[in-house]
C-alpha cells in the first residue's frame, strides 16, 4: 500500500447518489483480460485514439455511463469501459441497510488486482502503436491519474506485488472528474498532460485539496488543465440532473472538454 499522503477521498454518500439518465446506448460488450467491457466505436472512419474509461461505482454498463461513452465515440474515439465491478455496480444494491463500506473496500481490492490484466489485454488486442488516453470518474480517477504518470512501465499503486501495471509506450493524456481517493505522489508522478474536472462542492476534493494538487503540478512543471464548475457537486459529470439547467450544462460541458482536450494531444 502506498504511504503517500492522501489528497482526495475517501468515498462517502455523495459517491452513490445521482439522477438516472434516459437514452438508447449503441455500444457492445466484449471481454478483455477476463473483464466485461463496454465498447463504443466511432460511426465512421478510423478512431482518433482510444479512450480507456474507468467508471464510477455504477460501472460502465449503467445507462449514464453508456451514454457518456457513446458521446465520446460520436466525437471520433474508440471507447473501452472496464467493468471492474463484475456486474455488481452499486445501483444493484438499493436496499437501505446495504453495507456500502464493505462493498467499496472489496471493490477497490478486486479492481486493483484485475485491472492491470485488462489493460494489458487491451494493448495486446489493439497494439502499442495506438494513441491511448484515459478518463476516470470518482472510483476510476485513480487509474486515470496513474496513466498520466505512465511513460513505459509503472508499478501497481494499490498492490505492489503487481509486476506490470501499464506497458504501453503511447499514452498521450489522461483526465479525471470529481475523484475518489488519490495521493500526493500520484500527482508528483504526472508526466503526461492532465485534465481535471472539478465541482465547486465536493466532499472528496475540496478547495484545499484542489489547491494542493495544483501546487504539486506547478512544482513539477506538469502540463495540466483544470476546470472548476460552480453550482454543481460531486458526481455532476456522470450523474447530474438533466432537468436542472446548470447541472445539464456542466455535465455536457465537462464531456465536451474531455474530447477537446484529448484531441489536442493525440
Amino acid at each position: 500500500m502506498s504511504s503517500s499522503k492522501p489528497i482526495a477521498g475517501p468515498h462517502s454518500d455523495h459517491c452513490f447518489k445521482g439522477v438516472k439518465h434516459t437514452g438508447e446506448p449503441v455500444g457492445k460488450t466484449l471481454e478483455f483480460g477476463g473483464l466485461s467491457t463496454y465498447v463504443s466505436e466511432p460511426k465512421s472512419g478510423e478512431a482518433k485514439g482510444i479512450i480507456l474509461f474507468f467508471p464510477d461505482v455504477f460501472g460502465p454498463f449503467f445507462i449514464n455511463n453508456q451514454l457518456l461513452q457513446d458521446y465520446f465515440a460520436e466525437n471520433g474515439f474508440l471507447v473501452l469501459g472496464v467493468d471492474y465491478f463484475f456486474g455488481d455496480g452499486i445501483h444493484k444494491h438499493p436496499e437501505a441497510d446495504f453495507d456500502r463500506k464493505t462493498w467499496i473496500e472489496a471493490a477497490r481490492s478486486r479492481a486493483a488486482a484485475e485491472t492491470p490484466a485488462w489493460i494489458r489485454a487491451v494493448q495486446e488486442h489493439y497494439g502499442n502503436d495506438k494513441k491511448y488516453t484515459a478518463i476516470g470518474y470518482c472510483f476510476g480517477a485513480t487509474y486515470a491519474l496513474d496513466m498520466a504518470g505512465t511513460d513505459q512501465v509503472v508499478a501497481g499503486k494499490v498492490d505492489t506485488s503487481l509486476s506490470l501495471y501499464y506497458q504501453a509506450q503511447s499514452y498521450s493524456t489522461a483526465g479525471f472528474a470529481h475523484p475518489g481517493p488519490l495521493t500526493e505522489d500520484q500527482f508528483r508522478n504526472v508526466k503526461n498532460p492532465l485534465l481535471i474536472l472539478a465541482a465547486e462542492t465536493d466532499h472528496a476534493f475540496p478547495p484545499e485539496s484542489r489547491h494542493r494538487a495544483e501546487a504539486i503540478l506547478q512544482e513539477i512543471g506538469a502540463s495540466y488543465h483544470l476546470r472548476l464548475f460552480s453550482g454543481v457537486a460531486h458526481g455532476f459529470a456522470t450523474r447530474g440532473d438533466p432537468e436542472v439547467e446548470i447541472s445539464r450544462w456542466a455535465k455536457e460541458e465537462a464531456a465536451a472538454t474531455v474530447t477537446n482536450f484529448f484531441a489536442r494531444f493525440i
